[in-house]
């Protein structure tokens, strides 16, 4: 059915608003950031800056080593979400393409999984790193995300939309499993490859509970910690503070602009076939 331009205008006009309306709080904390100490205190509160200032950014890279915290997070963030994707991309392919005893059986444990809280096993994993070692170290929170059942589960539900007849005719040609993984699997699943490297880097990236567990250490930091030291018992460095949450805010921005046009189609994909 066409849709009619009234109704059309109506709906884009109706989602041009909602976006204004979810993005004026972020425009709000980038324009505050800009501010300087008097005009950021000042009531009524000015809507634009005057004059623009970067002093806050300057301050908040020589405060308590923020250029060593965004470093911690980066790694920690771009290693857990390669490996979620690497190990996630796996489980899902075996679930999705072959056929083995106690296969549903798994499927269903991967999914029970998600009623769980993730408060209910966060004890029994800091158990097992400290047992082999890896408390206070940045592998204590690159490891314990690497595999998700939610990422299995949409990656085998994706996988189960390619033809069987595909992989047969690539064996047939004397392709290995390892070959068919990465030549033929890993490329027609970049969609959902995309939605779970969106996903996991924002978990990753705006986790605090975990790290907060796992980590001691002021120099294994990651970003969100740091952002928590700079709220004081008796007062609040907030143009510092805004600072930071604007520069936080970025590399999630930035992930997103470069995957979102595989984000919608990989999302939609992954429901097709059960």
């Amino acid at each position: 059915m066409v849709m009619k331009p009234i109704v059309k205008i109506a709906i884009y006009s109706m989602l041009s608003v909602a976006a204004v309306l979810w993005l004026l709080p972020v425009l709000w904390v980038v324009i505050s950031a800009l501010k300087t100490n008097s005009d950021l205190y000042s009531f009524p509160p000015k809507l634009w800056p005057d004059p623009v200032t970067f002093e806050h950014f300057k301050a908040a890279f020589k405060k308590g080593d923020f250029g060593l915290y965004f470093m911690n997070s980066t790694i920690v963030t771009i290693s857990s979400t390669l490996l979620l994707l690497l190990i996630n991309s796996m489980a899902g392919f075996a679930l999705a393409k072959y056929r083995f005893r106690g296969s549903s059986i798994i499927l269903i444990a991967f999914i029970s999984t998600l009623m769980i809280p993730i408060e209910v096993i966060m004890i029994p994993i800091f158990k097992v790193l400290s047992a082999l070692g890896l408390y206070n170290s940045l592998l204590a929170i690159i490891i314990p995300p690497a595999a998700t059942p939610t990422g299995v589960f949409l990656m085998r539900q994706y996988l189960l939309t390619v033809p069987d007849e595909l992989l047969e005719a690539a064996r047939m040609d004397g392709a290995g499993e390892w070959k068919i993984y990465w030549s033929i699997i890993l490329p027609i699943a970049k969609p959902i490859l995309a939605v779970l490297a969106i996903f996991s880097f924002m978990w990753r990236w705006d986790d605090f509970v975990w790290p907060l567990i796992a980590i001691s250490d002021p120099s294994k930091y990651t970003i969100q910690l740091a952002l928590s030291n700079f709220i004081g018992e008796y007062n609040v460095d907030w143009g510092s503070l805004l600072a930071m949450s604007v520069i936080t805010m970025l590399p999630v921005l930035i992930v997103f602009m470069v995957f979102q046009r595989y984000f919608v189609s990989g999302m939609i994909t992954s429901g097709m076939k059960g």
